[in-house]
């Protein structure tokens, strides 16, 4: 079976080629869609990243995110990797930001945002990606970004910012 094809693209966000998954180089900038998860209360489910990923490896994350791959819009992937990762579908999603990250990685990030009222059991987690969800208070998950920074995605404190 054929690898998927990530997207390239250009500083517009503009596709300009395609390159098979794990053969990017740090200067490509590819696409990325995400998913802010919230509930009525106001807490944030976030997602544990498994061990094995290349990126943020045992991690805690956004809820959802992947890479947009070739033939895919970022919202057919937001839908598509929140049906695999978390096991739900059926959802109306709203979008939000965009932005453009750049570090260790260059891409564009299209998040989406959805309020959804579920215990973390509930959640059928894809366990080669994710191997656990839970829900935060914003004030919690601050106070434990300050005390244990490793445990958390780099751009996690940007995104508390993002999503006030």
């Amino acid at each position: 079976m054929e690898k998927p094809r990530t997207i390239i693209v250009n500083e517009k966000d503009e596709i300009i080629g395609y390159k098979e998954r794990g053969t990017l180089n740090k200067e490509d900038i590819y696409r990325v869609s995400a998913l802010w998860l919230t509930n009525s209360n106001g807490e944030i489910l976030l997602a544990k990243r498994h061990r094995n990923k290349s990126h943020n490896p045992g991690m805690w994350g956004p809820a959802v995110a992947g890479t947009v791959d070739e033939g895919e819009s970022y919202e057919e992937n937001i839908i598509k990797e929140t049906e695999e990762e978390i096991g739900i579908s059926g959802f109306k999603l709203a979008k939000a930001k965009k932005i453009r990250r750049s570090g260790d990685y260059e891409f564009f990030a299209q998040w989406f945002t959805l309020t959804l009222d579920k215990e973390a059991s509930e959640f059928k987690i894809q366990e080669d990606e994710v191997e656990e969800v839970k829900w935060f208070t914003r004030e919690g998950l601050l106070k434990q970004l300050k005390l244990f920074p490793e445990q958390y995605s780099r751009n996690l404190k940007q995104y508390l910012e993002l999503f006030k």
